[in-house]
């Protein structure tokens, strides 16, 4: 029998059929691929080359940054246990900005959780033992990575970044700007919850990207819905992977302050914003803070909509929200 994950790959292979016609011609196409442990679906008007462009930037970024690929830069940098590791300049460019934010949250999001979360299993249902946790804890602190050119060091040998929890918004942005480099003015890039958009559709009128209603597992409904003509919408949800074991609900946003799942009566965060890095270097800190401190923390930056919907069902947004219901 297939896993999910195979399952979802083979879907994924299926549609990406390339389209007839010339390569090098400006037309309506879209193709889904499997990367990041997430179905993509990439669309726009281009050519089949810079679409085929575009899948091979994702599939090198998923070989770069994924923490379960030994040969990766991530991968070489938890193995190197201390020493300097020269990697990718995507990759030192992505853990350079990463830092930023966890300095901005002040450590509630931290790269370095890897050392907690490879303790958890959120496909097969594994909860940690309280005794692996409290050994893991002490090296999750992201000031113990150092990055200097394409070179980065783990100062606390036993540390382990895991990049999982803002590399789609890095991929997503990047995807996007090889499209501008190739001229095109019209697409779309949704890698699993971070949706971006470059211009309007091809029809002239404004994207619509729609907020998941946490409650609907069939993920098909929506609690809310943004127009726009370029920009990011990024959603994380308790409800994206979890689990339940003797009769607790277990998901995978962890507080780093802890080691386990955060403690929250925030259930899905939306940040609308032109980056799709920023939404997800600032969505995580937001489960931890609650609706009142996230709300103003986010009124604070405007060049930042939020949208939070609460474990009552009840949904929060900022002064300056263009959310529509």
């Amino acid at each position: 029998m297939l896993t999910r994950r195979e399952a979802l790959r083979a879907a994924a292979a299926l549609c990406c059929i390339p389209f007839a016609g010339c390569a090098a011609k400006s037309e309506q196409r879209s193709t889904t691929l499997f990367c990041f442990d997430t179905v993509c679906t990439i669309a726009g008007v281009l050519s089949q080359n810079t679409l085929d462009e575009a899948c091979a930037l994702c599939e090198r970024f998923e070989k770069l940054l994924s923490r379960t690929i030994p040969t990766s830069d991530v991968g070489r940098i938890n193995a190197a246990r201390g020493t300097a590791v020269e990697v990718d300049a995507y990759t030192a460019e992505l853990v350079q900005a990463a830092l930023r934010y966890c300095e901005e949250s002040d450590g509630l999001f931290d790269i370095t959780i890897g050392a907690v979360s490879e303790l958890w299993d959120f496909t097969e249902g594994v909860v940690p033992s309280e005794h692996a946790i409290a050994e893991a804890l002490p090296h999750v602190g992201w000031r113990n990575v150092q990055v200097e050119g394409t070179s980065v060091k783990l100062l606390d040998p036993k540390a382990r970044i895991d990049l999982g929890g803002i590399a789609k918004g890095y991929i997503a942005d990047a995807v996007v700007n090889l499209f501008r480099e190739r001229g095109v003015t019209s697409a779309s890039v949704n890698l699993g919850g971070n949706v971006v958009v470059l211009g309007n559709k091809a029809d002239g009128r404004p994207w619509n990207v729609g907020v998941r209603d946490p409650s609907d597992e069939g993920g098909s409904s929506v609690v809310a819905k943004v127009r726009t003509s370029g920009g990011s919408v990024v959603t994380s949800g308790l409800y994206e992977r979890s689990f339940e074991h003797d009769g607790r609900r277990y998901w995978h946003i962890l507080d780093p302050r802890t080691g386990y799942p955060v403690q929250t009566d925030v259930v899905s965060a939306t940040i609308y914003s032109q980056r799709s890095i920023d939404g997800d270097g600032y969505t995580k800190p937001l489960f931890i803070w609650g609706a009142e401190k996230a709300l103003r923390w986010l009124d604070a930056k405007p060049e930042l909509q939020g949208l939070l919907v609460m474990s009552d069902g009840s949904i929060h947004t900022t002064s300056n929200s263009e959310f529509e219901f």
